[in-house]
């Protein structure tokens, strides 16, 4: 394997449609408020990857030394647990993704805020440098957050919130309530990723002292909790659509929930963790599918 192609697989391109998902959502938003700006939307979008990116690199580095990335592992191979990257090159790689990550936050800052004072600035310069430190943090150091059994909350927060409500207000400088119900859509459906992902994961987890909330609360009630993370997504998505199309297309974007419900339903029937990981993909670009159309129909 290439050098090229070993930063590639650390870099886990497969995770970038959920990452930019809350970005689409929110920017969709701000059409449908009258507001929007190309620029923005795809600064906004290479932000959000990079944020994504950043975390990959810091999860390879942090769960290789740990051992959570031990060859009883079910997911792909990472780059730190096979040695095709050492430990000195993948902290390196970690430091220069922060650093593109910086200018990118700065770029768009500037072009969302640069006739609104230092208050809006400051703001987000501060939300920017808290999802750099959240991206690293979840597996790196000693009170990596993701061994305490916190990242559904960080990812709901990061991937919800903060992306689709502080996307939106990059264009329009205004939130509404009805808002909330798309954040939390795309919180709920990227912490069933997460969750998913730590079902599969659970045995090597639990042997790496990794206390993710399925190690907490065991295999089978983990999937009830996913069911419930995709029945409350689902939820909050309908509301929103049927309490705002005037359209008959907007309506199109409900279609989406029906993958969505056969993939809790095959997730319900599954019993071995293996043969989880197909089901990882379907539902993020299943969550990244649902965007995309609601951006068409309400743009």
């Amino acid at each position: 394997m290439s050098k090229i192609n070993v930063w590639l697989n650390a870099a886990r391109l497969r995770t970038l449609p959920l990452s930019i998902s809350g970005i689409i959502m929110g920017t969709a938003l701000a059409n449908f408020y009258g507001k929007g700006n190309l620029s923005i939307f795809i600064l906004a979008l290479f932000t959000a990857m990079g944020f994504q990116i950043t975390s990959n690199l810091a999860n390879d580095y942090g769960d290789g030394i740990k051992g959570a990335d031990s060859e009883d592992r079910i997911g792909p191979q990472r780059m730190l647990q096979s040695g095709r990257l050492s430990r000195k090159e993948l902290k390196g790689g970690i430091w220069v993704s922060i650093g593109i990550n910086m200018v990118l936050v700065l770029c768009v800052i500037f072009l969302a805020f640069k006739e609104y004072g230092i208050a809006y600035p400051l703001l987000f310069l501060a939300m920017g440098l808290l999802s750099i430190w959240a991206a690293v943090k979840y597996t790196v150091g000693t009170s990596a957050y993701g061994y305490m059994g916190l990242g559904d909350v960080f990812v709901f927060v990061f991937f919800g919130g903060l992306a689709v409500l502080g996307s939106m207000f990059l264009y329009t400088k205004f939130l509404t309530p009805q808002a909330i119900l798309l954040a939390c859509t795309i919180g709920f459906l990227s912490t069933a990723v997460l969750n998913l992902n730590n079902l599969r994961d659970h045995e090597s987890d639990k042997k790496a002292g990794k206390k993710t909330l399925i190690v907490r609360m065991g295999f089978r009630n983990g999937k009830l909790y996913h069911a419930l993370l995709l029945f409350l997504g689902l939820l909050c998505f309908t509301c929103f659509v049927l309490l705002n199309s005037n359209q008959w297309y907007q309506f199109v974007c409900l279609i989406t929930c029906v993958p969505i419900a056969i993939h809790m339903w095959k997730v319900h029937k599954i019993e071995q963790p293996a043969s989880l990981d197909p089901e990882l993909k379907r539902l993020a670009l299943g969550t990244f599918g649902m965007a995309v159309l609601f951006y068409i129909g309400f743009n």
